[in-house]
């Protein structure tokens, strides 16, 4: 692993696709076209609040490494704002009571505290809407927008992400095989990662071997967040992570500290990061933007 968890190009980039895809969602999210005004204020909260805008930047980054000095990085604006609200859909429901009744959230208030239950509900189903409304009218050619929509509604739902908190809300009290954890986080926060890259790689023009080897980076850098999710969750304190420290241990959910331990969980991280780097290798182009992301992710602290 590098010992910089953010080299100056991948600031520089982080700074300016978190500032395209919080453009494109003001954008979106700017006229409520009802008497709604409460609903779109906690859509904004939501999306527009503070977070590492990481899925979009996946999106971008690999478009990118296909066009180099060329790319357009417009061509994806709408694809990278329709994962944010995605992710930011799946916060909202994730912190509400019925679920892990989560009152912080990034520092601050979750969705539910700042406005109420109701309002919290429906404005993580606005965002979810809103995300195949900006990729439906999107400019992109019509078989290239089909693609998208397939890549982000596989990930999102019965069969990807929401299967993935299902198993998890079921998992509480009991005791995970480290094959059924891997199943549970490669759904749930592993899948959108996926489709952010895979969403990228389409935007970009990869081929199919390009798409594979993406694939299989977006695949271990899913994983590996989450296992650096869990590893911060027990060794940082609530004031740098932005919600509460040991939440998932007062929850008695299974993590991977708690079925591998806290050494062998940061060797899983370490495994996870190769696995990342290697994929990589049969990329053409400048991966090195790619290499950095994946550094950031089993680097960061919160």
């Amino acid at each position: 692993m590098s010992t910089l968890p953010q080299a100056p190009k991948l600031q520089s980039f982080l700074k300016e696709s978190s500032q395209r895809v919080e453009t494109r969602l003001h954008e979106a999210l700017s006229e409520p076209g009802s008497d709604a005004d409460k609903l779109f204020e906690a859509m904004h909260y939501a999306a527009l609040g503070p977070g590492k805008r990481l899925r979009p930047a996946l999106v971008y980054a690999c478009a990118e490494i296909f066009h180099g000095v060329d790319f357009n990085a417009a061509r994806c604006d709408s694809s990278a704002a329709a994962v944010e609200c995605i992710h930011a859909y799946s916060l909202i429901h994730d912190d509400l009571p019925a679920m892990d009744d989560d009152d912080l959230r990034r520092g601050r208030p979750t969705c539910h505290i700042a406005f109420d239950e109701a309002c919290a509900i429906l404005a993580g189903d606005a965002l979810q809407t809103q995300a195949f409304e900006l990729l439906l009218t999107d400019s992109s050619e019509p078989s290239l927008k089909l693609q998208l929509l397939q890549e982000l509604a596989s990930a999102s739902g019965g069969r990807g992400m929401v299967a993935g908190q299902a198993i998890d809300l079921d998992s509480v009290d009991k005791t995970l095989s480290l094959e059924q954890l891997e199943t549970m986080h490669r759904l749930k926060t592993g899948a959108l990662i996926r489709a952010s890259a895979r969403m990228g790689a389409l935007l970009g023009g990869a081929d199919n071997a390009q798409l594979e080897a993406l694939t299989r980076y977006a695949e271990a850098i899913g994983l590996a967040f989450q296992v650096q999710d869990d590893i911060l969750d027990i060794t940082v304190d609530t004031a740098v992570l932005g919600k509460p420290q040991g939440a998932d241990a007062l929850l008695n959910k299974p993590t991977y500290v708690s079925l591998l331990g806290l050494d062998a969980a940061r060797e899983k991280l370490r495994g996870l990061h190769s696995e990342a780097l290697n994929a990589l290798e049969t990329l053409p182009g400048d991966t090195r933007l790619l290499k950095q992301l994946a550094d950031y992710i089993v680097q960061r602290s919160h």
